[in-house]
């Protein structure tokens, strides 16, 4: 995707584009809302759809999904209209809503279209609010919006599971219908959101499309075990790099994928997300399993993790202020590693220990993400950093993907003894070799930081001196 090479004009302050930052950050915390409900209760949609294997696939083909959305929305921003982009995502939003309430006819696959469709729709909403508080707003002003904005997506997931926890009791479809409140929104918001536009946009239509294509049959693999899946995925992704090389404007040069520093650090992301996508969806099979707990009781018992995850999230500047990202990352994968393996020790020992253990996950969770993401924006040029930042978006949403595609088929496993990893009691063992599973993820995750820290975040480094500058206004 390129931009123009005249930057786009500084636009004075408009006041009123306040109600309509209230009104996108509603939108997005449903789209949120509904992303998380399903991530909990996509292993009860599968089995009542008579296809448990593929039910993890209800989450991992649209995280893939959202991570691209992320990418192009974030990108188009700065130079589209952004009244425009928003009314192209609310459409989709509102298609997929509506697609998967009234359509699915009982067939997982439609499930994960509409999923798909409503999910690429979901993410216009905040990324149109990230570009107006950015392009609008100044000072303090700007850092509370901010704030407010990480505040709500950490909400919106408590608020999600929560909800989710009580309509797969009733009817799972109307999780589908929770963003379509967002109809009501449509007029205000368009009324106070800008049209300008700065010059015309390349999007890398066939830049994206080919990874995509890759990453799906890649997750698919994992769901399948077909091997002529994992076989097409190394085609296209040999294809995507062949591509790069010769298209004029890529969304993503060769270049970047020379930086080793940018390489070390967003594989610490792709670790430490594997297994973002499957803690609610291991936790509710655990409680039903195990405690015969319905999903509404599970959501009630990560409600708390889900509060502290809001808490560690909004204070971690302050936190990474006073500690630095060395300290602050270390002690942020020390929290997930303690939580799985007291949720590992902890597996037959009651709701509320799973409950204690999940919190002290999600305020590891909750304190990782400001800090690294700092950490690989500052590995490239400052004119790369939007890239790294939709490359970043795409890591983690495509590593929770292939996550939950592994993971998922272990949670309709009665019983997976014979997988020889730890012994457990028999009726917990499946929950209990996960959380360890999580757990060995977690330290390796923090092993490979501490081995790349020292050469990812040094004292001074001037970083477009080191890379060269790279500045195509590729993006």
């Amino acid at each position: 995707m390129a931009t123009t090479d005249t930057p786009a004009p500084r636009i004075e302050p408009a006041p009123d584009i306040k109600p309509s930052l209230v009104l996108l950050l509603c939108i997005f915390i449903l789209g949120n809302l509904c992303n998380q409900g399903f991530t909990l209760v996509f292993q009860q949609i599968g089995t009542q759809l008579g296809a448990p294997e593929q039910a993890s696939l209800i989450t991992a083909l649209p995280g893939i999904v959202l991570g691209i959305v992320c990418f192009i929305y974030g990108s188009l921003g700065d130079f589209v209209s952004l009244k425009r982009m928003f009314a192209v995502g609310i459409a989709l939003l509102l298609a997929g809503s509506l697609l998967g309430f009234f359509c699915n006819f009982g067939n997982i696959w439609m499930v994960i279209v509409a999923r798909c469709i409503q999910t690429a729709g979901g993410q216009v909403a905040g990324s149109v609010y990230l570009v107006l508080v950015a392009r609008y707003l100044e000072g303090a002003e700007k850092v509370t919006f901010f704030g407010i904005f990480t505040a709500g997506f950490q909400l919106s997931t408590a608020i999600g599971v929560l909800a989710a926890g009580f309509l797969a009791s009733l009817n799972w479809t109307i999780l589908f219908l929770i963003p379509a409140v967002s109809v009501f929104f449509i007029p205000t918001i368009l009324s106070h959101v800008p049209d300008e536009a700065y010059g015309e946009v390349h999007v890398d239509v066939p830049g994206f499309a080919i990874v995509a294509v890759a990453l799906a049959l890649l997750t698919i693999f994992f769901t399948y075990m077909n091997w002529w899946l994992l076989l097409g995925a190394v085609v296209f992704f040999v294809l995507f790099w062949v591509y790069i090389g010769r298209a004029k404007q890529p969304f993503i040069t060769h270049e970047f994928f020379h930086n080793t520093r940018w390489l070390m650090s967003i594989g610490i992301f792709f670790i430490l997300y594997f297994f973002n996508y499957s803690i609610a969806g291991t936790c509710n099979a655990l409680g039903a399993q195990v405690y015969g707990m319905t999903s509404g009781d599970v959501s009630l018992m990560l409600l708390a993790a889900y509060i502290v995850a809001t808490v560690m999230a909004v204070s971690s500047g302050s936190i990474d202020a006073k500690l630095g990202h060395k300290a602050t990352i270390i002690m942020s994968i020390v929290f997930m590693i303690c939580g799985f393996a007291l949720a590992a020790a902890c597996a037959t020992a009651g709701p509320v220990a799973i409950g204690i253990a999940m919190a002290i996950v999600y305020a590891g969770i909750g304190l990782f993400y400001s800090p690294v993401v700092d950490t690989v924006v500052g590995t490239v040029a400052p004119d790369q950093s939007g890239r790294a930042i939709g490359m970043n978006d795409l890591a983690l949403n495509v590593a929770g993907s292939i996550g939950i595609a592994i993971f998922g088929g272990m949670m309709g496993i009665a019983n997976f003894s014979d997988l020889g990893l730890v012994p457990g009691p028999e009726y917990a063992g499946p929950f209990v070799r996960l959380f360890v599973i999580f757990c060995v993820i977690a330290v390796v995750g923090l092993v490979w930081y501490l081995f790349i820290m020292n050469k990812v975040t040094p004292a001074k480094l001037d970083v477009a001196e080191e890379y060269g500058d790279d500045n195509d206004g590729r993006i």
